[in-house]
């Protein structure tokens, strides 16, 4: 599928209404084909893989998203007489309107920097999913994610931390998925020893 943008202010702003609608997306970022998304926002070396489908997502810096999973989504109104669209406002599905009661509206899913998403996750809208997250395969998340926790299964469970607490911590405060692509060619020589880079980071801001 060819993608068509308009680039502003270093966005790249899709105009393809097909398969995605109404996103920002870094210049530097990567969708797949036959992915749909709409109202996402997407940050500087992040890349979406192939099939997914997200709706009012806003994605970080250097976030690694693998095929075939789902973020995000419509909600229902499970309060009222009936789930289905045709008895609230707005165009459905099925093109029918029996009322017009207010539809609820979809949550922002909020998806921090250096995330890594595994092949045909599952994630409901409205979650905030920390920096340095990892969600394994196939899981199934109704619950935040903390930073650099790793989480797996259905319903998806925290599995364990990335690092301990004072290096999650010393990350956290290093911002290092804001620095501009000068200063990550001079440290990514210690990208494979956590602590090398966090002493390199404070010695040579």
């Amino acid at each position: 599928m060819r993608l068509k943008y308009k680039i502003a202010k270093g966005l790249k702003v899709l105009l393809n209404p097909s398969a995605l609608n109404l996103c920002e997306i870094d210049k530097t970022a990567k969708v797949c084909s036959r992915s749909e998304l709409a109202r996402c926002s997407i940050g500087r070396y992040s890349y979406i893989g192939y099939q997914n489908f997200m709706v009012n997502v806003s994605i970080g810096s250097f976030c690694s998203i693998a095929d075939r999973c789902s973020i995000g989504g419509a909600t229902h109104p499970i309060e009222y007489v009936s789930t289905s669209p045709v008895f609230h406002e707005g165009r459905n599905i099925l093109h029918k309107n029996f009322s017009k009661h207010p539809m609820p509206k979809t949550p922002r899913t909020i998806i921090d920097s250096d995330v890594w998403i595994g092949q045909g996750a599952f994630i409901r809208a409205g979650l905030h999913i920390g920096t340095g997250a990892v969600i394994g395969m196939g899981s199934v998340v109704t619950h935040d994610i903390g930073p650099y926790e790793i989480w797996a299964g259905n319903p998806a469970r925290l599995i364990r931390k990335r690092f301990d607490d004072k290096t999650i911590q010393q990350l956290l405060d290093s911002k290092w998925w804001e620095l501009s692509d000068d200063k990550l060619s001079m440290y990514a020589k210690h990208f494979n020893e956590p602590q090398i880079f966090l002493s390199e980071i404070e010695n040579n801001p």
